[in-house]
């Protein structure tokens, strides 16, 4: 495993997001893939309380679907956002799976308002036919007990 590999799957997941290819992100996911966003911090375990995200691949598909939906007026116009990972380091490796830390920072526009996220990110990737494909990603705002007043971003 190449670390810079890991990078520039890190960096190819944020430009799929940013230039709003979500049909192409979500290709990223594994079947069996989780995409979590707790909602407070030290969070150990999605089902034990309310968690701000935590989908599995059909719930993922779904959210990519109706971001697309012309009727769905809440998401509309679709945020604009540049996305900055960095600090990424591999933190484990089994013969399965890479376990990598990054961190985030989030820039949206959306209906005349800019907003700042920042977050530490985990990513579980899984090699599958010799790509990266993401098996579980972790997103922990920093402001995650705040108010957050709607997101309609992915991280």
């Amino acid at each position: 495993m190449n670390p810079t590999d890991v990078e520039q799957f890190l960096y190819h997941e944020a430009r799929l997001l940013d230039t709003q290819q979500l049909e192409a992100w979500l290709e990223l996911f594994t079947d069996d893939a989780t995409y979590w966003v707790p909602l407070e911090r030290n969070q150990k375990d999605p089902l034990e309380t309310s968690s701000i995200i935590h989908d599995d691949r059909t719930l993922l598909e779904l959210r990519v679907k109706q971001a697309r939906h012309p009727r769905a007026h809440a998401r509309q116009p679709l945020a604009r956002t540049v996305h900055q990972v960095g600090n990424v380091t591999v933190s484990g490796e089994t013969t399965d799976e890479i376990t990598v830390n990054s961190t985030l920072q989030l820039v949206e526009f959306r209906n005349e308002k800019q907003r700042l996220y920042g977050a530490l990110v985990e990513h579980r990737l899984r090699r599958e036919n010799g790509r990266f494909k993401i098996a579980h990603k972790r997103v922990d705002l920093v402001n995650s007990e705040g108010e957050l007043d709607g997101i309609a971003v992915l991280f």
